[in-house]
């Protein structure tokens, strides 16, 4: 716990136990979670912490880099706590994100020499093996 409230601390965030346990939350659950997802967990531990302190943590969280914001296919926002480079890949299926690691700095892109790139995503989708297997691919991971 010392170990998070340090981290906010560096990043000028005043650690209240509210953003604690969900920076604790994103760092022991690395599903890439909803907001509502981390609402729905966080009631269990603190039943009066409200939607609107979980998306204002979050976009505490977003605005110093301690997370970032996913969006793969369609409105959903799910947050990752993993800020290395990496890809995710979304299951059509159980909608599960899974990360991948990848390459970005020798990646050669065609098109963009006059582009400055300044963020790099890389989104696949498809079916995780677990779906894979299932002929009907109605399972959940």
């Amino acid at each position: 716990m010392d170990k998070l409230v340090q981290e906010l601390v560096a990043r000028k965030i005043r650690p209240s136990i509210q953003r604690v346990k969900i920076l604790e939350y994103l760092i022991n659950n690395r599903i890439h979670p909803t907001a509502d997802q981390i609402f729905q967990h966080m009631q269990k531990e603190i039943p009066t912490m409200s939607k609107a302190t979980v998306y204002n943590t979050l976009n505490t969280f977003l605005s110093v880099g301690l997370v970032r914001l996913l969006t793969i296919g369609g409105s959903e926002a799910r947050y990752d706590i993993n800020m290395t480079t990496h890809g995710h890949f979304k299951c059509e299926s159980c909608g599960t994100v899974h990360d991948f690691t990848i390459d970005l700095e020798d990646c050669e892109l065609g098109g963009l020499d006059d582009f400055t790139v300044e963020k790099r995503d890389v989104h696949f989708r498809g079916y995780c093996p677990r779906c894979s297997s299932n002929p009907g691919r109605s399972s959940k991971c």
